[in-house]
Formats: structure tokens, C-alpha cells, sequence
């Protein structure tokens, strides 16, 4: 596992950061460290990526993140945006993490980063029928179809306003959603799935066409200087 010393930002996040959580959900965290800068000047790179079930906690290379950042990815971008409550690790470059984290934005890659995630999720339910499944695949539906909704309702929001709010406003909602789905309404799913791409191509985004790379790579210059040290 990564020394705490060198995580620069992680925190609480999915179901339990979105107030989706019920009494059977798992407490996922995420987070970014940095690798010590030394190690990219041999012949292979340091490992990007570190996952754990024990705890539940995925982190990220601070390269790797920066990237998928870039690419409008919502899973790795929900970091920057949660709730002071849900962070249990602030490193100073974390907090210059969170204050950039407009920098990353761009609207064609949030419109189609959270739309083909949400498409994502209709394709899982979509091949499960009409809602003639066992207890537990009924339960995984009513996920999928929660996740698709909050999909597709964050990212609208982060397209027209420029703000990723991660806490819903209502959950239940949500809840009932997937409830309705797993009962077999797949078409309620897909219609509400066409609402939201024509929304998105009905509302003008306050995004750029392009995130700012030039900030994002200051920031990971200022981690591999932090975290330099010269071996001998």
C-alpha cells in the first residue's frame, strides 16, 4: 500500500458521498499520491495505480490521475469536488488539486464522459430483460439504472453551470428509480436517457472547448519537485 506520507488528496466517495448508500453498501474511497519523482528516470515506470478491498480504496499516480481528469472521467473527478466532511487526506499540493479542478473541465468531454457512462450503465440493464431475475440481479439493476440517473443529472449540471455538486438534493428519487426499473420498466429508463441527450444538445455549456493542460501540468511539476530526491 502507498505510504500516507506521499497521498496528496483522498477521500470518501460514490454511493455514500451521493447519499445513495443503504445498509449493505460498501465505503468506497479514492485518492491520488505521488511516486517518488527519482523513480521515472529508470527503464520503467512506477505502478500508477494501487487498489485495495481492505480497506475498499482505489489511488491513482498523480500523472494517471491528472489524465484521466483530462479526459472528463467522473469517477476520478468526483475527488476534487467533494464535501470538506468526506476528505481524510489533505497534503498541501491536494488542497492546489481542489483549486484547480476547474482547469480540467472541457464541455465535449464532460457531455460525452458522463453520457457514455450513463450509457454504460443502460447497456447492463438493458441485457437483463424485464425484471424476471434472481434477488440479487434485481438488486444490481436498481443500481446500474440509480447510477444512470445521477450520471446523467451531475454531469447536465457540470455542463450548464461549471460546478459538480456530489451530494443529491434528493436521493429518493434516485431510489425510486431504480426500484421501478429493476421491476422491469426498461423503457422508462431509456426515455429518460433520450431526455438527457437532448438536454444536453439544447443547453449552451459555460465550458471550454478544451481544459486548460498548461495549469495541470504546473501542478504535477510542483509534485515531482516536491517529491524529488537525489539517490546515491
Amino acid at each position: 500500500m502507498t505510504e500516507p506520507s506521499k497521498i496528496l488528496l483522498s477521500g470518501i466517495v460514490g454511493s455514500t458521498a451521493y447519499g445513495l448508500a443503504g445498509p449493505d453498501s460498501d465505503i468506497d474511497r479514492l485518492g491520488v499520491f505521488a511516486a517518488p519523482t527519482a523513480d521515472f528516470h529508470g527503464l520503467d515506470f512506477p505502478q500508477e495505480s494501487v487498489v485495495s478491498s481492505k480497506p475498499d480504496i482505489t489511488l491513482h499516480e498523480a500523472r494517471k490521475y491528472a489524465s484521466l481528469a483530462l479526459s472528463g472521467n467522473p469517477t476520478v473527478s468526483e475527488l476534487m469536488w467533494l464535501p470538506d466532511n468526506l476528505y481524510e487526506t489533505r497534503h498541501p499540493l491536494g488542497d492546489e488539486l481542489i483549486g484547480i479542478r476547474q482547469a480540467f473541465l472541457s464541455a465535449k468531454r464532460t457531455r460525452d464522459a458522463y453520457l457514455g457512462y450513463a450509457t454504460q450503465q443502460f447497456k447492463r440493464l438493458e441485457a437483463r430483460g424485464d425484471g424476471s431475475f434472481s434477488a440479487d440481479t434485481r438488486k444490481r439493476t436498481a443500481k446500474h439504472a440509480r447510477h444512470l440517473l445521477r450520471l446523467c443529472s451531475q454531469g447536465l449540471e457540470l455542463f450548464s453551470t461549471g460546478q459538480l455538486r456530489i451530494r443529491l438534493d434528493d436521493p429518493q428519487r434516485y431510489l425510486d428509480f431504480g426500484e421501478r426499473v429493476a421491476d422491469g420498466d426498461i423503457d422508462h429508463a431509456r426515455r429518460v436517457m433520450a431526455g438527457y441527450e437532448a438536454a444536453f444538445d439544447e443547453k449552451p455549456s459555460v465550458l471550454p472547448d478544451e481544459p486548460n493542460r498548461a495549469v495541470v501540468e504546473a501542478w504535477l511539476r510542483r509534485v515531482r519537485a516536491a517529491f524529488y530526491e537525489v539517490q546515491r
